[in-house]
């Protein structure tokens, strides 16, 4: 059931909602866990923001990017410092927006593993979502590996894998991998659907599908198969909302003079 603070009922315009945001609507009206939200803007924001993940995993996939180990990871070092624990540090100079843009555009000049992957796709989500503006402002500095490093996304976990959303990032676990491939430990994916999942290095599959997959890189002999965790992560959405609506203009100057450098518009370039 959805709950927006104030009023009983609420009204969206279903010309501004896809197919796939009406069908996550109409999932979470029927769903017995109660969704909470302070208005229709931030219901609407989730919405959007749902589909800009589910769109960054596609591209992601499109776009030619490697799999690879933290050993093994590569970037574009015009634009990405490639740390000794195989993670990419944004240069000094470069705009966040241009340095995970890169990403999808190069693909070939990336290697990284399926939890990358997914810090990846968030940010160019949150990117797509508040805009190039309000991204640059908020995320400087960027360094990309996992989850552990990436915690300006304000990501929450719940325990409930039946309470999965498309824009969800889910985890399938390969609890007797071959121990000569930690790699295959597991697989970091995004929802992209109902049972139709996105992972770095298997690609868009079914949930039976990557369980399969998964099982191939077991030991020999194994008999537990892998599985569907019911972890389930997401960003803070309304926390990313607050981005675009606070101090937005006094931030996007600040991010402006910090960096000074020439944003090209067309064939031309101007200065900040």
């Amino acid at each position: 059931m959805i709950l927006v603070s104030g009023t009983n009922t609420f009204e969206l315009n279903p010309l501004t909602l896809s197919e796939l945001e009406r069908r996550i609507l109409q999932a979470k009206q029927r769903s017995q866990v109660v969704y909470r939200y302070p208005s229709v803007e931030a219901l609407e924001f989730e919405m959007k923001m749902r589909t800009h993940i589910v769109e960054a995993a596609k591209a992601l996939y499109a776009g030619g990017a490697n799999f690879a180990t933290f050993a093994g990871s590569k970037c574009n070092e015009e634009y990405w410092i490639r740390t000794e624990n195989g993670g990419f540090q944004l240069r000094g100079g470069v705009l966040p927006s241009v340095g995970i843009n890169d990403i999808f555009e190069n693909g070939h000049l990336y290697g990284f593993e399926c939890a990358g992957a997914i810090i990846i796709i968030l940010y160019k989500a949150v990117l797509d979502t508040v805009g190039e503006a309000v991204f640059n402002a908020y995320f400087q500095n960027l360094f990309l590996r996992d989850w552990q490093y990436d915690r300006d996304l304000s990501l929450i976990t719940t325990y409930d894998k039946n309470e999965a959303y498309p824009g969800d990032v889910l985890y399938f676990k390969n609890p007797e991998h071959d121990p000569e491939t930690p790699e295959w430990q597991g697989e970091n994916v995004v929802m992209l659907d109902d049972n139709l999942y996105f992972g770095h290095g298997i690609g868009i599959e079914s949930g039976q599908d990557i369980i399969a997959a998964l099982n191939r890189m077991r030991t020999p002999g194994s008999t537990i198969s892998a599985y569907l965790q019911d972890l389930v992560v997401h960003p803070d959405f309304e926390y990313l909302r607050s981005l675009s609506v606070r101090n937005g203009v006094q931030e996007v100057n600040r991010t402006n003079e910090f960096y000074g450098i020439a944003a090209k518009v067309g064939e031309g370039t101007f200065l900040f």
